[in-house]
């Protein structure tokens, strides 16, 4: 019983240091933080024309390839009152953010490898960079599309799903960040996972168009329930407290164990590069 009893302290205590580490640290390291934004952003816009518009931008030509192909040329409609464009929009960007951050996490280790094999370096920032530099570009374009799609007054809502997401998802950068450097199989395997998650997860079609038998997937998958807060919040949609309590479950289930991990691993970071 004492056993069990000091596992459950240890557990909360270590899920604490999995809600707090990530932001003490990253405003320890703020301003090397805030340097590595800008030289990502650096990277990926020198030598363009539009320069950092292209962040903007890049976004938006993914949804408008989604928008052709589904709107115009397959007509895709719903039984109900919601606007398929409107329904799809809402839900295409924030999973377009889910997808780049976490792709993303599966290789910052490595991207930034030569910072940390030649100094001293606070790796345990590195997770943080592709969440905080998307979140900064994607709460932005959420916060317009919500505006355009659901009335101006939803125009902060766009903006503070993105912020909420990326909250969500800061135990799951860790932990990819580390279990790709280990297992390099990981990062092949996961662009078929993301696929097959974005077919299972209601953003082309509503939830209950999923068929009665596969209904259970819905369930367990968290990133199904926040899609359905987020068509409630925005559209009015239906939802239900399941939607809250099965996301925040897996959220809390995974900050101690991801925060735990990954500063296991860092004595070993430097020498899987």
């Amino acid at each position: 019983m004492t056993t069990l009893f000091d596992f459950i302290l240890r557990y909360f205590h270590a899920t604490w240091l999995g809600f707090i580490g990530p932001f003490r640290d990253a405003y320890t390291h703020r301003y090397l933080l805030l340097l590595l934004i800008k030289r990502d952003i650096v990277n990926r816009t020198s030598g363009t024309w539009l320069g950092d518009i292209w962040l903007f931008i890049q976004p938006a030509l993914q949804i408008v390839g989604f928008w052709f192909l589904l709107d115009i040329v397959l007509k895709v409609k719903f039984p109900n009152k919601v606007p398929f464009v409107d329904y799809f929009l809402l839900g295409m960007l924030p999973w377009l953010f889910i997808s780049e951050v976490l792709s993303r996490s599966l290789t910052v280790l490595r991207e930034f490898g030569g910072l940390y094999q030649r100094a001293v370096f606070p790796t345990i920032i590195l997770p943080l960079l592709p969440l905080s530099l998307s979140a900064i570009l994607y709460s932005v374009v959420m916060a317009v599309a919500t505006g355009l799609l659901a009335g101006y007054e939803h125009t902060l809502s766009g903006f503070i799903i993105i912020y909420v997401i990326a909250l969500w998802m800061i135990p799951l950068c860790y932990l990819l960040a580390v279990i790709s450097l280990f297992l390099k199989d990981v990062a092949q395997l996961f662009p078929f996972l993301i696929t097959v998650t974005l077919y299972l997860t209601p953003i082309l079609y509503l939830p209950e168009l999923m068929p009665e038998p596969m209904q259970w997937i819905l369930i367990i998958n968290p990133i199904a329930d926040i899609m359905a807060l987020i068509h409630a919040v925005t559209q009015g949609l239906a939802w239900d407290w399941w939607n809250v309590i099965r996301p925040l479950a897996f959220w809390l289930i995974l900050l101690g164990p991801a925060w735990a991990i990954y500063h296991r691993a860092q004595p070993h970071i430097r020498e899987m590069l």
